[in-house]
């Protein structure tokens, strides 16, 4: 028996090796949003005053253009139903120090993955009660 429902089409977004952002920061963000709609994420997003909020903004616009576009679903059906930011390697530069000499700088990356499920029939009939 296979089974059509609604609830179980989701979109699943990855982005790697995002530079400028340590995964703390990228996970001050993430969670706040977890769990939240689509639209409700997008006020979050534009308002709060971090670097991180733009690219994870981003992020969350792509897998929206990709559900309505290539599943056919609506934008104001989604919600967040996981993010997660995992830890990648350090991109290793140098700095010129006096006397010819060099210092290392290690600065972070991370990945983030989003995925969006739709809403399901049920909650959004309850919701409108």
């Amino acid at each position: 028996m296979i089974n059509k429902s609604i609830s179980n089409k989701k979109i699943r977004i990855l982005v790697q090796n995002v530079c400028n952002m340590s995964v703390f920061k990228g996970r001050r963000v993430i969670d706040q949003i977890r769990g939240r709609s689509y639209e409700e994420t997008l006020m979050i997003l534009e308002l709060m005053p971090y670097r991180a909020c733009y690219q994870i903004l981003k992020l969350v616009y792509s897998a929206a253009a990709n559900a309505s576009h290539n599943m056919n679903l609506k934008e104001t059906d989604l919600f967040i139903s996981e993010a997660k930011v995992n830890k990648n390697s350090f991109i290793k530069k140098l700095r010129p120090r006096a006397r010819g000499r060099s210092y290392g700088i290690k600065r972070p990356t991370c990945h983030i993955t989003i995925v969006l499920k739709e809403k399901s029939k049920f909650l959004l009939d309850k919701s409108k009660i």
